[in-house]
């Protein structure tokens, strides 16, 4: 009879893991984040399968070999989450997985039900650590915070120390786009773009109104807005009232690298961001970078190294940055090359290698660790 050398607190190098997550619709900064790390990972060699109410991405997990399994999470009627539990259940029978990996409340909740004393460890990603229900996530055996800036807040808001961990949010190589660069769009110059989710958060309505205080000194300026939301006509209302032909809502785009290429400054004005996917590809696409200085975004770019910070809620002072990078080619050539200070930080390969990294130490925890999980959901209910 064989001896098993490898010590029974040591993981194993190929890991099956289940992705589960509400949903996989493609506006959806959640979802992408997940889309983009569950690839990457099956590209790196480990066993990956995602569990949703289904998507857009069904074409890109066959690419990568990922099995994806559908389970409708929504919790209207009541009676719906019964079944979805009860159709988890089967997915964590039948897949195995050593890690469930899960990225929003509800999928967390379903997860943490099933995961308790079983064999399978819980990780859980805060994405949006603004939400009230965000505390939830603190059921998983870690917890993953997309930036340090949401690692400490859900800290004070009573995750332990022990079981959080920050990786930072990076989508450079992002699967969800071809390696082939596409076609720059042909815009007037100079362009400002701003892609994003059209509703308070995102600080739209700064942006528009800054727009309107920039087009007196920068009378040629064009702002096109990429992205749609539930705001959007209050928003058209209001850049009519400031320039029918200066600003342009482009609607929601599957590769806004077309845009992004085509730009001279991408501008982020958001209110609260725990760590913007869409700065990385600013960054990569090499535009100059105007954002506020609020939750993840200063880690995003290298504490401003990499693009200028200004305060949240002044479009007098997004105004005044926009004008200065327009008013001094120089200074808008020298912030399109600072826009690549330290961008290797957000390659995919470093996210994945780093969540795999967390993967591991919950694995090698052994049993201490499933009682430190059960003792964490009892406190949190």
């Amino acid at each position: 009879m064989g001896i098993n050398t490898r010590s029974v607190f040591e993981p194993p190098a190929r890991l099956k893991i289940l992705h589960v997550i509400n949903h996989t619709r493609r506006a959806n900064g959640n979802v992408c984040a997940m889309v983009d790390l569950a690839c990457t990972q099956a590209a790196q060699g480990h066993d990956v399968s995602i569990c949703s109410a289904g998507g857009d991405f069904d074409e890109l997990f066959t690419i990568f070999g990922i099995r994806h399994l559908k389970v409708d999470q929504n919790r209207k009627p009541k009676i719906n989450l019964v079944k979805a539990l009860w159709s988890l259940r089967r997915v964590i029978l039948n897949v195995k997985p050593d890690i469930v990996h899960a990225h929003m409340m509800t999928s967390a909740m379903l997860a943490a039900a099933l995961c308790v004393l079983k064999k399978p460890k819980l990780v859980t990603t805060v994405h949006n650590e603004f939400e009230k229900s965000a505390v939830l996530m603190r059921v998983g055996d870690r917890v993953i915070g997309v930036s340090e800036v949401v690692t400490q807040s859900m800290i004070r808001r009573g995750v332990p120390k022990n079981k959080i961990r920050t990786v930072l949010n990076g989508t450079v190589n992002s699967p969800r786009f071809s390696s082939i660069l596409p076609s720059p769009r042909t815009l007037p110059s100079p362009a400002i773009i701003f892609v994003g989710g059209l509703h308070p958060r995102k600080g739209v309505d700064d942006l528009i109104k800054a727009h309107g205080i920039l087009l007196e000194s920068c009378p040629r300026a064009h702002l096109f807005i990429i992205g749609g939301g539930p705001h959007e006509h209050e928003y058209r209302k209001l850049a009519d009232t400031i320039s029918e032909s200066q600003i342009t809502f482009c609607g929601h785009s599957n590769d806004p690298r077309e845009f992004l290429l085509a730009g001279d400054i991408f501008v982020l004005p958001s209110h609260a961001d725990p760590a913007p996917l869409v700065l990385s590809e600013a960054r990569a696409a090499g535009c100059a970078i105007v954002a506020t200085d609020v939750g993840g975004i200063p880690e995003m770019l290298e504490n401003g190294k990499a693009g200028v910070l200004v305060q949240p809620k002044r479009p007098d002072l997004l105004a005044a940055a926009l004008v200065r990078l327009l008013k001094d080619p120089q200074y808008l050539a020298e912030m399109r090359a600072k826009s690549q200070i330290n961008i290797s930080r957000l390659k995919l390969d470093r996210v994945s290698q780093q969540t795999v990294a967390v993967y591991q130490e919950i694995l090698a925890d052994g049993w201490f660790g499933r009682f430190k999980r059960f003792a964490s959901v009892s406190t949190a209910s």
